[in-house]
């Protein structure tokens, strides 16, 4: 017969084995984490980094990318890359209402060239810009932040680590059971 303390001695490395195993997902998680922030900040393939952690975050458990209640959500945020974006879109739409400035005063001096003091030219002008001009367009935020749901088990080394102390549990509370009951019944 199976002795409940063999058991028990399997049943806690098993239990090692799967807190080191979850950790190590969670460990591999931030430091993939950390190089969307990197390669966000730096400007370099963002893309990549991002492919790499939603495949490792929706392959492994333990790697949720949520740090409890008062975290920030969506947790990846580019931050650099929306700013770099919004601020690429206002300077090309400056420049195009700028050419387009210059082209209401050539249109406007063509329109009337006796007028020297500007008098008609100014609302010629306002008019002009005001029927060509460009607005800066409104880039949504939420393109730029993602999140990634971690499985509940995976079966990589920490999930079927958790299996086998679940089955060494089970195995362990049935010796024990079984040992008190046969115990009993040779009294």
């Amino acid at each position: 017969m199976v002795r409940p303390w063999y058991v028990l001695v399997l049943l806690l490395i098993s239990c090692i084995v799967s807190v080191n195993a979850l950790r190590q997902n969670n460990l591999t998680m931030i430091n993939l984490r950390n190089d969307v922030y990197q390669a966000d900040q730096h400007n370099t393939d963002v893309e990549q980094a991002l492919k790499n952690l939603q495949a490792y975050v929706v392959a492994n458990m333990n790697t949720s990318l949520t740090n409890g209640n008062s975290s920030v959500y969506p947790p990846i945020q580019l931050s650099y890359t929306y700013e770099r974006l919004v601020e690429a879109s206002q300077s090309q739409s400056q420049n195009e209402n700028t050419q387009i400035y210059t082209n209401a005063q050539t249109y406007c001096q063509q329109v009337d060239p006796v007028d020297f003091s500007g008098h008609n030219r100014v609302p010629c002008i306002e008019q002009y810009v005001e029927s060509h001009g460009i607005s800066v367009p409104n880039i949504s935020p939420s393109l730029y932040e993602f999140d990634f749901v971690s499985p509940t088990w995976s079966p990589d080394l920490a999930g079927w680590s958790l299996v086998a102390s679940t089955m060494l549990l089970l195995l362990f509370i049935s010796l024990v059971i079984a040992g008190k009951w046969l115990s009993k019944s040779d009294s």
